[in-house]
């Protein structure tokens, strides 16, 4: 279908898209990358009636190193993610997610931020910026703001960001050293995630350490497995130790049921792919 008409408008900062953003209010929606916003708007779901396009805002692009953390701008795209040095030594669990979305056209035009303002459940990046405790920089008329992302996602397609404001950019703590595996469950090559998980481990002498576990399209928001990542600490990186800790990776979760699979299959199948994560990630 062809989009209902809408005005465009392309900022060179991010004051004049927050302008843009006030003037308009609810008619307006925010283009990055296109990839989310673009099918919304074919499909005619959504008639907004002014696009504010802020991929051309050089103040958003870019990967930076700031000492403790890397922060993606909200101009930076998927290809971008996987050509960072920064993101492959310190936020390996990020690239590997990244390379499992969609194909290179969407992966060269497509932005990590925009994928987390969607706040799609069955998106590929919200369950590993969950997992490695990302926050999310907000701007608005009031000044910037940093929200976890244990509180950024609200509910489905829904986020923290407010009326006029905009995400800017997401910073991620390195996790220098730590291995990592997102394993994504799929019946067609590019496919959304039917079920997702994201596990990073840092292992000493065969045994977790640390971990973390984010699930991928089991509730209307991504998920934080705390207790599996609590129960994984101090066990062997054997499929025999952690077994019985992964199966209950889906407990407490709420996953649709759909054409894909019920939600006992998808809560089974979380257990299964957290196992195959975390001893990946684990150097099982």
């Amino acid at each position: 279908m062809i989009p209902a008409p809408f005005d465009y408008a392309a900022p060179a900062t991010v004051e004049e898209a927050l302008a843009l953003l006030a003037e308009h209010g609810d008619e307006a929606k925010v283009l990055a990358g296109g990839q989310s916003l673009l099918p919304v708007l074919r499909m005619r779901l959504n008639a907004p009636g002014m696009v504010v396009d802020i991929s051309r805002i050089e103040g958003l692009k870019g990967i930076t190193d700031e000492r403790d953390s890397i922060r993606i701008g909200a101009g930076a795209t998927y290809q971008d993610v996987l050509d960072s040095d920064l993101v492959t030594e310190h936020l390996g669990l990020l690239r590997s997610a990244v390379k499992e979305i969609a194909d290179p056209q969407i992966r060269h035009r497509g932005t990590v931020c925009g994928a987390l303002v969607h706040a799609d459940p069955a998106g590929d990046v919200g369950a590993p910026v969950l997992a490695l405790e990302g926050r999310m920089v907000v701007q608005g008329p009031d000044g910037e703001r940093e929200v976890p992302a244990s509180e950024f996602f609200v509910d489905l397609f829904e986020t923290a960001v407010g009326e006029g404001e905009l995400l800017t950019a997401v910073v991620l703590p390195k996790h220098t050293g730590w291995g990592s595996h997102y394993e994504k469950f799929v019946r067609v090559s590019h496919q959304w995630a039917i079920i997702g998980v994201a596990a990073t481990v840092r292992a000493e002498g065969g045994t977790i350490a640390e971990a973390r576990v984010g699930l991928t399209n089991m509730g209307a928001t991504p998920l934080r497995a705390s207790e599996v990542e609590q129960a994984l600490v101090g066990l062997p990186a054997t499929e025999e130790a952690v077994a019985q800790v992964c199966a209950r990776a889906g407990e407490g979760t709420d996953p649709p049921s759909d054409l894909n699979g019920q939600a006992d299959y998808r809560r089974h199948l979380a257990g299964v792919l957290t196992r195959r994560a975390v001893l990946t990630a684990a150097g099982a």
